[in-house]
């Protein structure tokens, strides 16, 4: 019985080892979109369903852009650095008058980087679009094979491929160069049955390419590893500093505790502990300098928190901080604000390093809500 058992178990770790090395030696393809109302993103599952058919090859679907739209406000947002990660991109927009949509066109404006290393030349690439008349699609995919032709990429095309199965009695997104659909047509669901069958078809021809020249360019200069490790670097050194960012303050009226507009967030916050002020009052009347000062860090760990939940809690996301601007609750004589704003300052470096260093502004008020020391007026650039 004993050999038995150690013959089954023997036989259980071949077969896990067998399949862990076949997942490793499977093509990654990142399906990376941006989409306004949803119709993009239902193409890229389709084309995500296509390349999973192999087999062989495991689709990942990104947005460029974090989105509030209820189908899109949970898909992950990719980073620049992790492109040439993979074996391969399908990129999907929406038209915008002939040309890319403007959240994918800043996206690839920030891919210098990539293009001066030569990080994704000889990767393959495939373009899918969501048009609204259908006027300028195949303009706009020529447009988008441009950006992706500067970095060398092997660009794909869909050719003829589902053409003989598609209904021919309802005008359909197929172009040679690659899917898209006609996004205000509406005598039909769109993407109607036919696109997403011409997308699936897109995905599965994609996918073929991309595991056939996997690894014959070594470009990839960020493997997944690097890229969790990034992800998990701010987390590291919240722990390694001990700093705890409390829970986020809640609105004492009608407002938000911060506000996006596209990729900046603006958060301000008052020196707020455990539902109470911390050291309230003014410097040089009833309180010293390093109540204030004690105050200060509470007030910035606090725009911490709130930029923390602003990012659904992946402070990776910072790209820097662009402004801090500091009110102080003081006498009228008091000259040394910047001493106290140090404090914000220097905790913001210490979390973010070269990204936390900011534009800054400090001054004296006669007093501040809530009977707060302090005030903190923040504005960061994110992903």
């Amino acid at each position: 019985m004993k050999n038995i058992s150690k013959i089954i178990t023997a036989f259980l770790l071949l077969i896990i080892t067998q399949s862990m090395m076949a997942q490793e030696h499977k093509a990654r393809v990142l399906v990376l979109f941006y989409s306004d109302n949803g119709g993009t993103y239902e193409l890229a599952k389709e084309i995500s369903k296509g390349i999973e058919t192999q087999g062989n090859v495991q689709a990942v679907i990104k947005q460029v852009k974090a989105s509030t739209h209820p189908k899109l406000k949970d898909i992950p947002i990719a980073s620049v650095e992790e492109l040439s990660s993979y074996d391969g991109i399908a990129f999907g927009s929406p038209v915008y008058f002939g040309n890319i949509s403007t959240g994918m066109s800043e996206f690839l404006s920030k891919t210098v980087g990539l293009w001066t290393t030569h990080a994704l030349e000889g990767m393959p690439a495939t373009v899918f679009m969501s048009a609204g008349s259908g006027a300028g699609k195949e303009l706009a995919i020529q447009s988008f094979w441009n950006s992706l032709a500067v970095h060398g990429m092997v660009l794909v095309s869909n050719g003829i491929r589902g053409a003989e199965n598609i209904d021919k009695n309802t005008p359909q997104g197929n172009t040679v160069l690659g899917v898209t659909s006609l996004a205000s047509v509406k005598n039909v669901e769109r993407p109607s049955e036919s696109e997403r069958y011409i997308a699936r078809m897109q995905g599965e021809n994609f996918a073929k390419i991309a595991a056939a020249l996997k690894d014959i360019f070594p470009h990839k200069m960020t493997s997944e590893n690097d890229i969790q490790e990034k992800t998990a670097n701010i987390n590291t050194v919240l722990k390694q500093k001990q700093i705890i960012l409390p829970q986020v303050p809640k609105p004492a009226g009608n407002y938000q505790p911060y506000v996006r507009s596209g990729n900046l967030v603006f958060i301000n916050q008052v020196a707020l502990k455990d539902g109470k002020i911390l050291n309230p009052g003014k410097l040089g009347l009833s309180l010293t300098e390093e109540q204030v000062k004690e105050a200060t860090k509470v007030t910035m760990l606090n725009v911490l928190s709130v930029l923390n939940e602003a990012l659904g809690g992946d402070l990776n996301r910072v790209k820097r901080c662009v402004q801090l601007t500091g009110i102080f609750n003081t006498k009228d004589d008091y000259t040394k604000h910047a001493d106290l704003m140090n404090i914000a300052s220097d905790l913001t470096v210490e979390v973010f390093g070269e990204k936390g260093k900011h534009a800054r502004a400090t001054f004296g008020a006669s007093s501040i809500p809530v009977n707060s020391s302090v005030e903190i007026q923040a504005v960061f650039e994110v992903e």
